[in-house]
């Protein structure tokens, strides 16, 4: 069952409710006590995917490693650069 986040706009009182998706939206404020004023906010979700076959663990690395492979050819031709450089100043 999902977690659910509710605003009283009243006293804006924020709490959460552990309900199934067809339970009805609460009407009452458990603070304040009033009704009609109850709201559903929109929140991040607190998950991970973890395990082979996701972005994360699958193609992000990869990306990585190409990335720093290629920073090193060009720093390398950076530095053959400049030594022939000061090989033709001399």
């Amino acid at each position: 069952m999902p977690i659910y986040e509710y605003e009283c706009r009243f006293c804006s009182h924020k709490f959460e409710l552990l309900q199934k998706i067809s339970d009805p939206p609460p009407a009452i404020c458990p603070n304040c006590g009033k009704e009609g004023g109850i709201h559903k906010l929109i929140s991040e979700a607190s998950f991970e995917l973890k395990g082979s076959g996701w972005y994360v663990t699958d193609y992000k690395n990869e990306k990585q490693t190409q990335t720093k492979e290629i920073k090193q050819v060009q720093n390398s031709a950076k530095k053959d650069a400049n030594k022939s450089k000061e090989d033709t100043k001399k």
